[in-house]
């Protein structure tokens, strides 16, 4: 029978170097230069990349409680995706960037 910290404890987490070897792979590829150049003129170097690899390799040679300490440091030092706003600071906002829309006849 097991105990309910058991339970609640996240099991430890797989870590794969798949994805980022993938994106580099891609980052090479004619496709992905190509839309490079077309939207930025200039071709794509992929030294993040080789950035993001070579992290995660790095990491892979550590303790997994360490990995686990760094990988819930990152997800906290990450800013979602979203701003949430209240309705008293959206408003002054959405007047800003919005507030000619409001104008029209």
């Amino acid at each position: 029978m097991t105990s309910e910290k058991e339970e609640a404890a996240e099991p430890p987490r797989r870590l794969s170097c798949t994805k980022y070897f993938d994106a580099l792979y891609f980052c090479y590829s004619p496709v992905h230069q190509m839309q490079q150049y077309y939207r930025l003129g200039d071709l794509d170097n992929c030294l993040g990349k080789w950035s993001a690899l070579y992290d995660c390799l790095c990491l892979k040679t550590k303790k997994a409680s360490e990995v686990e300490e760094i990988l819930k440091a990152r997800e906290k030092a990450q800013h979602h995706i979203w701003t949430f706003r209240t309705p008293n600071e959206a408003k002054p906002f959405w007047k800003k960037h919005y507030g000619h829309l409001d104008d029209r006849p």
